[in-house]
């Protein structure tokens, strides 16, 4: 039977137990980045009102690590309208929840610009996903179903143009074909429906192992992850977890290792198709199996640190045995000088797999109120341990950020600064290691797996291939409301840039300022997480204005919109 099979027939036995036995009404977990309610749990954590040995390092956020802790302004915890659970004391036992409705719109004018929004799609116009579902407990048995629908407007825009030489197409495709990441999603309307947030799992102690497509979210960041986060529709796959820090006499653990399957998007990267015929190699359907697992450690001397290491391997199905090493190459060395043929890498690499690592910290600091993290990761891995220490910017990208919350005099309300930055661009390192000025290892894609992505979209950092991101907010909060303004600098797509146009001076790089301001807000069952941003997109897919010339070069300036609102409505009752 096929990986697929097997998921569904355990996702439909999962429903039918849902549907016979769960009798109660009681809350469940958060999915990952979810608007409102992740952001406020990690706010509770840097005031000392949540437990810290919660690393935020492994997400989806499980119920056992948030309950009894407040976290809406009018409710008590996630678990909103419990009353069988709470009066007998059997809420371990079995439960069963009406999970928010929450319907999430955006609108982008021009050209796309957004991210993290799970199975929503880089898109011009207006665009729709709907959520919503149930969840439940039977003993050992846990089962959620949330599917999610997206609808697109996917109107056509200018992007990248058909006026380039040879060269410059050539360095543009180079990336597409490395990777799976179209301009636009097809020529009409999109409409998806998926199992979304869905998942079935057997729990016992600190452990869960299942099947789910919900997505995950591995790392300590805010807005990105350089491995997995919520910015791809979610993926089936087997699970083995933690779902609570495992105490030890060394420290906390939590965990988990995955086993999914991942899928093209099947479309044409530029909207030109004179370009698409001559540059583009076209992308296989077969379906890619992915690998991984991730590892936060909290030492038990130092209170508040988080340690950690991701690591994934892709693979098309077509290429992948059926030996242990095959099913799980996860536990592989991390040098590559083991695993070649006296020297010899010609059958290592036949076996077609691309691997990534990651390793991050997290420092919690409870009496200011602040935490700092990191995270540093590589797509190739090094020949040698030394040739680590000498070479570390090799294949590298990095995220780097911090919260912090002031107090003021004023019962619940603080002032929140939090800033972050993702650094995906090749460095300086590639002139040296490679021939020429172009580079070959951007974070996400790859010469014989065509992209760490799903549909379409990458799973970890979402700014586009080879692109940095800064960003850094201020706002003003009273428990779940929030009042504040974003600042954010995107520069696009770097590594193309100096593969394609870096020995010229005329066409500068293409670089997003931007302006936002962020309204949260909770109306009783009703909440709202909105965000509207004025972007100035300078000299916007290198592109020249009119009123350029050789001596005086002017870039073509773009200025767009961008407006988003998550509505989440909590059933159950008071």
């Amino acid at each position: 039977m096929t990986f697929k099979g097997v998921f569904q027939k355990f996702l439909f036995v999962g429903v039918l137990i849902l549907l016979t036995n769960s009798t109660t009404i009681y809350g469940q977990s958060i999915p990952a980045g979810m608007p409102l309610f992740e952001e406020a749990m990690r706010r509770r954590q840097l005031l000392g009102e949540l437990d810290s040995a919660i690393s935020f390092n492994i997400r989806p956020l499980q119920p056992s690590l948030f309950y009894n802790n407040e976290v809406f302004n009018d409710y008590t915890g996630f678990q909103i309208g419990s009353d069988i659970g709470q009066k007998s004391g059997n809420v371990d036992k079995k439960y069963i929840s009406y999970l928010p409705i929450r319907n999430t719109m955006t609108y982008n004018s021009g050209r796309p610009y957004g991210w993290g929004d799970g199975p929503m799609i880089p898109n011009v116009g207006f665009q729709n996903m709907l959520t919503g579902g149930i969840a439940a407990k039977f003993h050992f048995i846990n089962i959620q179903l949330m599917p999610e629908w997206t609808w697109a407007q996917n109107s056509d825009f200018a992007g990248y143009p058909n006026t380039f030489g040879n060269s410059v197409n050539s360095a543009r495709f180079w990336y597409w074909n490395y990777g799976d990441s179209p301009e636009r999603f097809g020529e009409n309307t999109y409409t998806k429906f998926g199992l979304g947030q869905s998942k079935i799992t057997l729990s016992y102690g600190s452990f869960e192992i299942g099947a789910s497509t919900e997505n995950i979210w591995w790392g300590p960041g805010q807005f990105n992850a350089l491995i997995f986060s919520n910015n791809a529709p979610g993926f089936p796959h087997l699970t083995l977890n933690t779902t609570r820090p495992a105490k030890t006499f060394l420290g906390s653990f939590e965990g988990q290792i995955i086993m999914g399957r991942l899928e093209s998007s099947g479309i044409e990267p530029s909207q030109w198709e004179s370009l698409n015929q001559k540059y583009f190699k076209d992308l296989s359907m077969d379906w890619r199996y992915v690998n991984g697992f991730s590892i936060s450690y909290q030492p038990k001397w130092i209170p508040g640190l988080f340690l950690g290491v991701n690591r994934t391997f892709q693979q098309y199905n077509e290429d992948k045995g059926n030996s242990f090493g095959d099913w799980f190459p996860i536990f592989e060395t991390f040098t590559k000088s083991g695993l070649f043929d006296n020297g010899n890498s010609v059958d290592y690499d036949s076996k077609a797999q691309d691997q990534q690592v990651s390793v991050f910290g997290r420092y919690l600091f409870t009496k200011a109120n602040a935490e700092l993290y990191f995270e540093y990761g590589r797509r190739d891995h090094s020949l040698t341990a030394r040739e680590f220490v000498l070479n570390p910017e090799h294949a590298r990208a990095y995220i780097l950020g911090f919260n912090k919350l002031f107090k003021l005099p004023y019962k619940n309300q603080y002032i929140q600064l939090r800033a972050e930055m993702t650094q995906q661009q090749e460095s300086v390192n590639r002139y040296i290691r490679y021939e020429g000025l172009g580079g070959n290892n951007t974070w996400h894609t790859h010469y014989q797996v065509r992209g760490f992505t799903n549909y379409g979209q990458p799973l970890g950092v979402g700014i586009g291939t080879g692109s940095n991101v800064q960003t850094i907010e201020v706002s003003l909060i009273d428990k779940l409301n929030k009042y504040g303004i974003v600042l954010e600098r995107l520069a696009n797509h770097q590594d193309f840039y100096y593969r394609g146009l870096g020995q010229q001076e005329e066409r500068q790089p293409w670089v997003d300022l931007s302006l936002g301001f962020l309204f949260d807000y909770q109306w009783d069952r009703f909440l709202l997480s909105s965000r509207l941003q004025m972007i100035n997109g300078l000299n916007y897919q290198w592109q020249l204005d009119p009123a350029s010339t050789e001596e005086f070069p002017v870039g073509k300036d773009k200025f767009s919109v961008f407006a988003q609102a998550h509505l989440i409505y909590l059933i159950g009752k008071k």
